[in-house]
């Protein structure tokens, strides 16, 4: 079972963007839709009105979808869960998908996650991320994850397979916070990449690999553009070979120069279109 959810646990959308990629190279089939009303403050996430076949006026409400697999000459088949991150009733929402891995023989739960990092786009995206047992663990291959603080449905529901003894693991993609309002397919296609080894699915990511690379590009030509970015991002690649930034003082805040380059990034689509 792999999941991923939008909302505070994906960064650039890339945990829900590799959950979306995968159900749709394996030509997954949709059979089940948890139940919103019981789940969803619809005053933060709101249902929308949209048009139908037959031109009817509709609501679509937030959801949470399940979707099944058949991965070729891989072991085992997949279910896929994505949607938004539910608002409330997370141990609730958590029970329900752990009683039906258990009632589907799932092996293992794959939870797929992204996080703002202090990390430049030049680089390879920096994995974290843990396991139930040290067996996967050692499968990851991976940095395991020190972080403590605020989690959300992705760190709920990790460890609700854990007591109730289901295998499970967690995997995260920093994404570079001064350009986080933009889908980042470089993340997805390093989750989708750490999927398929860790289970054994292989799919064709050639569309996936274009679109990271032109939105390599893309990042790329907005920060030469720019000093302030520019002096900003040769600062994050020193400290990833450094392990260790230097004194800040000398360049502007991360805050500023997100804010900055996503305004710039606006102004570029307004030009494109």
């Amino acid at each position: 079972m792999v999941c991923a959810f939008r909302g505070w646990n994906d960064a650039g959308e890339a945990a829900s963007s590799a959950v979306s990629f995968l159900a749709e190279a394996l030509d997954a089939r949709r059979f089940a839709r948890i139940d919103s009303e019981e789940f969803f403050d619809f005053q933060a996430n709101r249902p929308c009105v949209s048009f139908g076949e037959d031109e009817k006026r509709e609501i679509v409400w937030p959801s949470v979808e399940l979707y099944e697999a058949q991965a070729p000459r891989a072991p085992r088949d997949l279910v896929l869960i994505q949607g938004v991150e539910p608002s409330m009733r997370w141990r609730g929402f958590t029970s329900q998908i752990v009683d039906l891995a258990e009632a589907l023989g799932v092996q293992v739960v794959v939870s797929l996650g992204a996080l703002l990092g202090d990390v430049p786009h030049t680089r390879p995206v920096a994995m974290t991320g843990h396991a139930s047992d040290p067996a996967l663990m050692e499968r990851l291959g991976i940095q395991p994850s020190s972080y403590e603080g605020p989690t959300g449905i992705v760190g709920v529901m990790h460890a609700a397979c854990a007591d109730a003894g289901l295998p499970s693991v967690s995997l995260w993609a920093a994404v570079p916070h001064y350009v986080a309002a933009a889908s980042n397919p470089k993340a997805a296609l390093a989750l989708v990449r750490r999927v398929e080894g860790l289970i054994g699915v292989s799919v064709d990511v050639s569309e996936l690999e274009s679109a990271a690379a032109d939105y390599e590009r893309q990042v790329g030509l907005a920060v030469q553009s720019d000093p302030d970015i520019q002096a900003f991002v040769e600062r994050l690649e020193q400290a990833a070979q450094s392990d260790a930034l230097s004194s800040p003082e000398d360049v502007p805040s991360g805050d500023m120069i997100a804010r900055e380059f996503q305004r710039f990034l606006r102004q570029r689509g307004r030009e494109g279109k």
